[in-house]
């Protein structure tokens, strides 16, 4: 009897979060926390549920702009050392939307490990933007190499991390930002403070900077005064802009 081969595990783009527009005209691909090491496939369902409000969000907002707002489904649960897997299915979904959609711009927007993985994939040709809430980074470690980030290079990117993140380490995120300022001025990072992980205590003033953030850099609607001037100001005042307290209001639908 003929052995079956076994499948190839493949990542794939859960269905459009909201009416997906019949002609589409920007894309934000929505990247979900991981392990650092794990072979597991994960569950779509928690996948969804933990980037469902801002997906919703978003949805909402780039509507008459014919937005398109995935959820990606990543092969492995785990970022699985050198092996970058979810930076490589974050990759693989950019190619992806290009194929569905043709030559449109595409925000990648990640939590958590798939923070990390936004700001990885972010040298992908038709990645224009970066999001990455509470990122999760490797410790510094002198004998190997730091996180790159000349990728970064041409992108707007936005970090956005809580002070009190005892998941992630926010300090690892500022110096990340450093690190890429200096080859892109297009980069700024908000602290919440006081905010933990899931940036759950402030998280109307999150969901409006991120909506801000994400249809000025794909639609070029104008950018807030405070993110303009973070991405003006230089190091470190740009990099430590506070997220005031009821931060977009106006915005609000």
């Amino acid at each position: 009897m003929a052995q079956q081969a076994t499948p190839v595990r493949g990542a794939r783009l859960g269905k459009a979060l909201g009416p997906e527009p019949k002609a589409v005209s920007g894309v934000v691909l929505l990247l979900p926390g991981g392990d650092p090491v794990s072979s597991r496939r994960p569950s779509p369902l928690v996948a969804t549920a933990s980037v469902r409000a801002l997906g919703r969000r978003l949805g909402r907002a780039g509507r008459a702009d014919q937005l398109a707002v995935h959820v990606v489904h990543y092969r492995y649960r785990g970022w699985n050392g050198s092996e970058a897997h979810l930076a490589r299915d974050a990759i693989w979904a950019a190619g992806e939307a290009v194929r569905r959609y043709g030559d449109v711009p595409v925000c990648l927007a990640g939590l958590g490990m798939g923070g990390r993985a936004a700001l990885r994939a972010g040298g992908h040709e038709a990645v224009g933007s970066v999001l990455a809430l509470a990122p999760w980074l490797p410790e510094e470690d002198v004998a190997a190499p730091p996180e790159p980030v000349r990728q970064l290079a041409g992108r707007q990117v936005l970090i956005v991390h809580g002070t009190h993140d005892t998941r992630t380490d926010p300090e690892l995120s500022f110096r990340l930002a450093a690190r890429a300022k200096k080859a892109n001025r297009d980069v700024c990072r908000f602290e919440v403070h006081a905010d933990g992980h899931g940036l759950h205590q402030y998280r109307d003033e999150v969901l409006a900077l991120c909506e801000d953030f994400v249809m000025g850099t794909l639609f070029g609607r104008a950018l807030s005064r405070p993110v303009r001037d973070a991405l003006a100001a230089p190091p470190p005042l740009g990099l430590r802009m506070p997220l005031a307290s009821g931060f977009g209001t106006s915005l609000r639908r």
